[in-house]
């Protein structure tokens, strides 16, 4: 006879969790706590697969197409497990001016990937997303959870060589007025011109 694997519900043994992401809303607005679940799930699991989505509908007396609906609208929830590093490019005008689609280029060219792949050892994957919010400092490389801001191929090189071995490095601030990158600013009146 032939067993079947099963999923162990991800929330089984996390109650206190599950009551306190429910307990953030009323009961008439059980439903909000459909994106803090999956994103625990996300965080965990590194996708959300159709057992969670399973899983959360029932908690949440949803549809699992329902579920379905709100992880498609966002580049946030994955579908298909991606890589321990998951290299988010934004993809919108600020960032495309600011060379992002060079960046995506350089990317795909250096890992062998295109967006939306995962390399064969399950260390990286590359995705094209819409908007990080940070266009004052494009273009934005998300690593996982982690911003990369004004990102060019030697910071690529950088963060890839500490990524194979396993490091994520801290980011650089390089939002103006506290330049820790490009260092101090000039004095009133020395600015280059």
């Amino acid at each position: 006879m032939i067993e079947l694997q099963t999923a162990r519900p991800f929330f089984e043994d996390k109650p206190e969790l599950l009551q306190e992401i429910l307990g953030r809303y009323p009961d008439y607005g059980r439903r909000s706590a459909l994106m803090p679940l999956l994103w625990e799930v996300q965080r965990a699991e590194r996708y959300v697969s159709e057992a969670r989505i399973a899983e959360i509908a029932d908690i949440l007396d949803l549809t699992a197409t329902e579920v379905r609906g709100v992880m498609s609208f966002y580049s946030t929830y994955h579908g298909e497990p991606v890589g321990r590093y998951h290299l988010q490019v934004c993809a919108t005008l600020s960032c495309k001016l600011a060379g992002a689609d060079q960046l995506t280029d350089y990317l795909e060219d250096t890992l062998g990937l295109v967006p939306g792949e995962t390399d064969a050892e399950g260390r990286f994957s590359l995705q094209k997303v819409e908007c990080l919010g940070s266009c004052t400092t494009a273009p934005v490389l998300q690593v996982n959870d982690t911003y990369y801001e004004r990102v060019g191929r030697a910071d690529v090189d950088a963060l890839l060589a500490a990524m194979k071995e396993d490091v994520l490095p801290e980011p650089a601030r390089v939002r103006a007025g506290d330049n820790e990158r490009y260092g101090p600013a000039a004095p009133a009146g020395e600015e280059d011109a």
